[in-house]
């Protein structure tokens, strides 16, 4: 069993992880769906080698589905840097982020097939039983992920998600939906 200080599911690029990777101690994965994020996430992290990476998503299947995202092309067009974050299994997600300022359309969205795992499956594949930090952040698929994950076969010290995600998850805990 290896020691891994973090997983971090949809890294982006990673301009925001830096901190995070440089303080953890141990194995770190890092997972990003996106092919041109992947890249520079790589390219970011090439001088480390306790980094995996990963260019798939996690779901609640092993399968090849698919996933929409905001072309490349589109993100300087839409004059929002944080569009090339937006991926998701549900175009109409992406499409609902449309605002007065944030003009996308079916145009600005990439359709690709991509590889999934479950969570269990991926700490199966690395003979992960304790992890210092899950870091999640996927467009509004976190709880899905964390109701995925059977605890009796991981120790996750922390668990980090987005605020708005972070929000939705205590409502469920309150409303004694998450199991």
């Amino acid at each position: 069993m290896t020691q891994f200080g973090l997983i971090v599911v949809g890294a982006h690029h990673s301009f925001w992880l830096e901190n995070e990777v440089n303080k953890s101690k141990g194995k770190i994965i890092l997972i990003e769906p996106v092919k041109y994020n992947f890249e520079q996430l790589k390219e970011r992290f090439a001088s480390k080698d306790n980094i995996c990476f990963e260019n798939i998503a996690i779901s609640k299947t092993n399968e090849t589905k698919p996933f929409y995202y905001v072309r490349g092309s589109s993100v300087s067009k839409l004059k929002k840097h944080w569009a090339s974050g937006i991926g998701s299994f549900s175009k109409e997600h992406i499409l609902n982020h449309r605002t007065k300022r944030f003009l996308i359309t079916s145009d600005d969205i990439e359709e690709i097939n991509l590889s999934t795992i479950k969570f269990n499956d991926l700490l199966d594949k690395y003979t992960i039983k304790k992890l210092d930090k899950l870091i999640i952040d996927t467009e509004g698929y976190d709880d899905e992920i964390i109701r995925s994950i059977d605890f009796n076969k991981v120790d996750i010290s922390e668990i980090q998600l987005e605020k708005k995600i972070k929000d939705k998850f205590y409502q469920l805990i309150r409303n004694k939906e998450l199991h």
